[in-house]
């Protein structure tokens, strides 16, 4: 049985980590470098780097911050943000990055992440998408966010899986920073039909909610969170202690 990963993320803004809740109240954490050493030393088992402002001010992402992150660390590391064009993929690569998650980018051109699968390969193609009810319904939004795109997000996850991406990140923005537990219900609804790896990302309050996670969501191979590892609520070795014990496979 595969083991499940626990995933920190770093939501870097001018150079320093921040966090907010379901995308707002943004405020300053920490170095990112910092950050990073910390839980590479602390049995995370990925980390993923997001310049959160980056696709909103519609320019390229800190590749200086990324580089010295990167240079800092031996696990994998997926960096999000800014990427619109394979030259983007590329960039990001050549810092260091060993997958690249697209999401506005990916909206604005539908071609992108097969091209990018193509020429990089699936392993290295990280569809995000950012996810909140609208109507009852479960819609994309893009901008961080920002903008409703009318999008099922059910319907982009599964072409994101045909087109090419080799696994999915799914950001509730419900949920966001609220720790009152991953949200199970979009989760399920939205990976139904999906093969690929999925990082339950937004929610995380408590290890009890990466057990509900884990034992509710079979399709979630890993669960993110920032906040919760970031102020010290939860040690990611104490985490996965609990999870071994539940039955959920992990990587100690």
């Amino acid at each position: 049985m595969l083991t499940r990963r626990i995933i920190p993320c770093l939501d870097v803004r001018d150079g320093k980590v921040v966090k907010g809740k379901n995308f707002t109240g943004i405020r300053e954490v920490e170095s990112p470098v910092a950050l990073a050493r910390r839980y590479d030393l602390g049995g995370a088992d990925e980390l993923v780097f997001y310049d959160i402002t980056a696709s909103a001010e519609g320019r390229a992402l800190f590749a200086d911050t990324l580089r010295e992150v990167a240079s800092s660390i031996f696990i994998p590391l997926t960096v999000g943000g800014g990427i619109n064009s394979l030259e983007d993929f590329d960039r990001v690569l050549k810092c260091g990055a060993d997958k690249v998650s697209v999401n506005t980018g990916a909206i604005a051109d539908k071609t992108l992440i097969g091209r990018a699968a193509k020429r990089y390969g699936d392993q290295c193609v990280v569809l995000s998408a950012d996810v909140k009810r609208v109507n009852g319904k479960f819609v994309v939004f893009s901008h961080g966010g920002r903008v409703n795109t009318g999008i099922s997000a059910a319907e982009w996850a599964y072409r994101g899986q045909e087109e090419g991406a080799g696994e999915l990140v799914l950001n509730s923005i419900d949920t966001d920073g609220v720790k009152r537990g991953f949200d199970c219900e979009m989760l399920r609804e939205v990976c139904a039909k999906l093969t690929i790896p999925v990082v339950a990302s937004g929610g995380a309050g408590s290890v009890s909610d990466f057990v509900e996670l884990f034992k509710t969501v079979p399709q979630a191979d890993a669960g993110l969170a920032a906040s919760v590892f970031h102020f010290g609520e939860i040690d990611i070795t104490d985490l996965k202690l609990t999870l071994r014990a539940a039955g959920v496979p992990v990587r100690l």
